[in-house]
């Protein structure tokens, strides 16, 4: 029997909810059960394979060719596992289908609807994408209220519906923002968020609270009596030194046990003492290397994650720090390459698109 766990966000993107799904997925694999992870992405791009890296970050490609969202390489990364075409879909794949089949007269000359078809679509993706494992974390893309989300999260609704509390359980990411003028921190993006979730059908059982610094108590029980959960279901995702620390965080918040409580699991003891090792050589580590990282997309660091990602584990695994020097290949000449790399150990000329930026990576 496959339990599903989703992960959806609130208030703005980029709250980490890929980070945080990983997360829980590496506690639930080290406590022993088999864990798979889905992200669903709402846009109606087929892939993000023609998107710009300036738009979207990194294209991750797995094992099997396809081109997905880069939280697949955290995925991958956090569960040491390769993944492939059922762990990512999008609205445009989904409607696709939906509409091939349509064509061919799969529907019999049936109304063809976003409910049921398009949502049978996704349960159907994410059930194929569970099958034969104990957990399957599904990271629902964008923010709640989106309107091209919101078959996503009728689906979700409608799967807790279907299979019942014992096999569904809801996570919501939101922002609790710290007001440094008066010096507090506010829980109304929160408590709204949450509104507008329970307002199209799902109830959050647990709640991912990204904040700067970690909640205290007070806030904690403010939240949970607003927004109906229990106080250590409140889980404070502050800021940490490295990605790889958030599994660490989130064992002595407690989320293990929010999740045995849910599911009835008993007590989980997960092996931490590789993940500890690793996270130990990336935070405090006794070497350092500089590497020049000579790119066109250095505009935004995301499009070249696997990349960066792969600097942080190598380095790790050599107990050293590498400290990348970002250098925007279009600015490089003949006559200035000897004193931009004048202070560095080693070069990266990684792949791109087009001819802007040649002659400098040359």
């Amino acid at each position: 029997m496959t339990r599903y766990i989703f992960v959806t966000g609130g208030v703005l993107s980029s709250l980490g909810k890929g980070i945080a799904a990983a997360s829980t997925a590496v506690l639930l694999k080290k406590c022993g059960y088999s864990v798979s992870i889905l992200k669903a992405d709402p846009y109606l791009n087929v892939d993000p394979g023609t998107m710009s890296p300036f738009e979207h970050g990194e294209v991750f490609v797995t094992a099997d060719g396809t081109e997905t969202d880069l939280d697949l390489g955290h995925y991958e990364r956090f569960l040491g596992e390769n993944l492939g075409r059922k762990n990512s879909f999008t609205s445009g794949q989904i409607y696709k289908s939906v509409i091939d089949a349509e064509r061919k007269g799969h529907y019999l000359g049936k109304t063809i609807q976003v409910v049921p078809h398009i949502v049978d679509e996704i349960k159907r993706r994410i059930k194929s994408a569970g099958k034969d494992k104990d957990f399957l974390i599904v990271e629902i893309g964008g923010t709640v209220g989106d309107i091209e989300g919101l078959p996503f999260m009728e689906a979700v609704r409608q799967m807790r519906h279907q299979l019942g509390n014992s096999q569904v359980l809801n996570i919501h990411v939101t922002l609790v923002p710290f007001i440094k003028t008066s010096d507090e921190l506010k829980t109304k993006p929160t408590q709204h968020s949450v509104q507008e979730l329970r307002r199209i059908g799902i109830t959050p059982h647990i709640l991912f609270c990204r904040a700067e610094r970690p909640l205290p108590t007070d806030v904690r029980k403010k939240i949970a009596l607003s927004c109906d959960v229990e106080t250590d279901s409140v889980i404070s995702v502050h800021d940490a030194s490295s990605i790889y620390q958030v599994p660490l965080n989130f064992l002595k918040e407690g989320v293990l046990k929010a999740l045995s409580r849910h599911f009835n699991l008993g007590e989980l003891e997960p092996d931490m003492k590789e993940w500890k090792r690793l996270v130990k050589h990336i935070i405090e580590p006794k070497h350092q290397l500089r590497v020049a990282f000579v790119g066109k997309y250095t505009g935004l660091k995301e499009a070249y994650k696997s990349l960066t990602e792969a600097f942080v584990h190598a380095g790790a695994a050599l107990d050293t720090h590498i400290d990348l020097k970002w250098i925007d290949s279009e600015t490089i000449t003949a006559d200035n390459v000897a004193q931009i790399l004048s202070d560095v150990d080693a070069i990266l000329v990684p792949g791109g698109f087009g001819e802007r930026g040649v002659a400098g990576k040359i």
